[in-house]
């Protein structure tokens, strides 16, 4: 299962946000090197650039967020965290975290980092089991 068929399913009864970090394996940042890299993105995210600097700003992450948006083919729209990393930080989403955050902003679900702990199905089972725990709580 992946996330695009979770938003498929799902996207009705629960808002999606794919919100922009930073790059992982920036060609100026934590490299690999190229077949090193090349290898983890064929294997783990055959979607992923591998012709990307660290943002500097918010308009070159803008520009890098609306490729990776384009690439995933989700159907999410995706936010831009600041270039201080905030939302990044206060989730712990470095690599790639996924979360379900209930309506009343506590986190419900938080996956393992990614990309190991990517991990849609477990998402759905979170997904199904708040919006069942949802179902039976009494009108207000």
């Amino acid at each position: 299962m992946g996330l695009g068929e979770l938003y498929e399913q799902y996207h009705d009864r629960v808002r999606f946000l794919s919100i922009y970090i930073r790059e992982a394996h920036p060609i100026d940042g934590w490299w690999m090197g190229f077949r090193l890299t090349r290898w983890m993105v064929e294997r783990y995210s055959p979607q992923a650039a591998l012709d990307v600097y660290d943002p500097q700003t918010m308009e070159e992450r803008r520009a890098v967020a609306g490729r990776c948006e384009t690439a995933l083919q989700y159907g999410i729209h995706t936010y831009v965290d600041e270039t201080d990393d905030r939302d990044s930080q206060a989730y712990a989403a470095w690599p790639t975290r996924l979360l379900l955050i209930g309506g009343d902003g506590r986190v419900v679900y938080r996956g393992g980092l990614g990309p190991y702990g990517f991990k849609p199905a477990e998402l759905k089972g979170a997904i199904e089991a708040y919006l069942a725990a949802q179902n039976e709580m009494p009108a207000s």
